[in-house]
């Protein structure tokens, strides 16, 4: 499915950035440590690629500040639930505009091979808790995990649409 959410951010050579993350655990510090860091880079839109888990998760996450889009991973627990608080998560992939770009995203990087879009700017994808940004097009983001429980490597990711471009930032 296609959504055009937002142009904001496209030409001009200013960019909009995106805060990334996925992989959150129900890990609440460590998402709202995640949000600061997004709010300290003036990211205006947020997006998690799944695994947040719970709706008390999902309430932290919603506390961003500008728009926030997901979708559901494998560990995700009270679909119905969170659909009642989150109007803006879906069951990946993931098709929409914003900033200029064409955005991808899915919780694992296999759900890539069964969307049936082409002319895609960046895919964004977690699951696998490795943290990694390939460059080229599509540029390819995994934030890695937001909830450190797994490999004891919190990290978000910061998307700047100009260009666009990504890096990882750690969570402390």
């Amino acid at each position: 499915m296609w959504y055009n959410v937002a142009r904001r951010g496209a030409g001009g050579g200013r960019g909009m950035k995106i805060g990334v993350m996925s992989d959150s655990h129900d890990n609440v510090p460590n998402i709202r440590k995640a949000l600061a860091i997004f709010a300290a880079e003036g990211a205006e839109a947020l997006v998690h690629c799944g695994d947040f888990v719970a709706p008390f998760s999902v309430r932290e996450i919603l506390a961003f500040k500008g728009a926030a889009y997901g979708v559901f991973g494998n560990n995700d627990g009270e679909v119905a639930g969170i659909k009642k608080i989150w109007k803006n998560v879906f069951h990946g992939p993931f098709l929409f505009e914003l900033g200029g770009l064409r955005i991808l995203v899915c919780h694992d990087e296999t759900e890539l091979d069964r969307a049936p879009y082409r002319e895609i700017d960046v895919r964004i994808f977690g699951h696998d808790h490795k943290a990694e940004v390939r460059e080229g097009r599509p540029l390819d983001v995994n934030p890695g995990e937001a909830g450190g429980w797994l490999t004891g490597r919190a990290t978000c990711a910061i998307l700047d649409t100009a260009g666009p471009g990504a890096r990882i930032v750690e969570i402390r």
